[in-house]
């Protein structure tokens, strides 16, 4: 083997002993602050509500609150999913570092504004899947915990590995993690508007 050769597989090799690089200690505590916060906003926006409150529509084509808790709880898991199967399991390629630059901030400003409106896709529309809101509620506070816990203890390479959004474009996987929780404080923001609708019921 030549010198040159020699000499690539050592940094070759000692380059497949580093280990993964993983959140560092601000990214792991802002992440976990923003799920806690969302977390929060949600839960208290559907406390106490009657049947008729939570089934009330301002409109035909409008959610009620009801669909907006599952499409939030529905989300959760698609999202989690997404970056625990899908993001995790693709190469690694720092190169699309670039491409996601800034994208931190704009998630967890824009997201929950509710000026532009998108239509949800088939697989995260509200179907009533659980029979009852207590149900739905259990379900989110279950998928939320579990989210929290692995933004604590993941030593996954979050920020190395991409899916594209079909509105933001590449995330890499702890902009996921964000647009998981700014997500459901759009959809939160959705049902306070529900509740401030003048026919909601007292």
């Amino acid at each position: 083997m030549s010198h040159f050769k020699a000499t690539a597989f050592v940094f070759f090799a000692a380059a497949t002993l580093l280990p993964a690089q993983t959140l560092d200690k601000h990214e792991r505590e802002y992440a976990m602050s923003h799920l806690h916060a969302t977390r929060k906003m949600f839960l208290d926006s559907v406390a106490g509500l009657t049947p008729e409150q939570w089934n009330f529509k301002a409109a035909p084509d409008r959610w009620s609150i009801a669909e907006c808790a599952e499409h939030i709880a529905v989300s959760e898991d698609f999202m989690f999913g997404l970056v625990t199967n899908q993001l995790m399991k693709s190469p690694a390629d720092p190169s699309k570092r670039a491409q996601v630059a800034g994208k931190d901030e704009l998630i967890v400003k824009q997201v929950p504004e509710r000026t532009q409106k998108f239509k949800a896709p088939e697989v995260i529309a509200p179907t009533h899947r659980w029979a009852s809101p207590a149900d739905i509620v259990a379900h989110f506070k279950e998928s939320r915990d579990r989210d929290i816990a692995y933004v604590e203890s993941t030593e996954d390479d979050l920020r190395d590995h991409f899916v594209p959004h079909p509105v933001l474009g590449p995330l890499d996987g702890y902009q996921w993690i964000l647009l998981m929780s700014a997500h459901s404080e759009r959809h939160t923001e959705q049902i306070n508007e529900v509740k401030a609708d003048p026919k909601f019921p007292k």
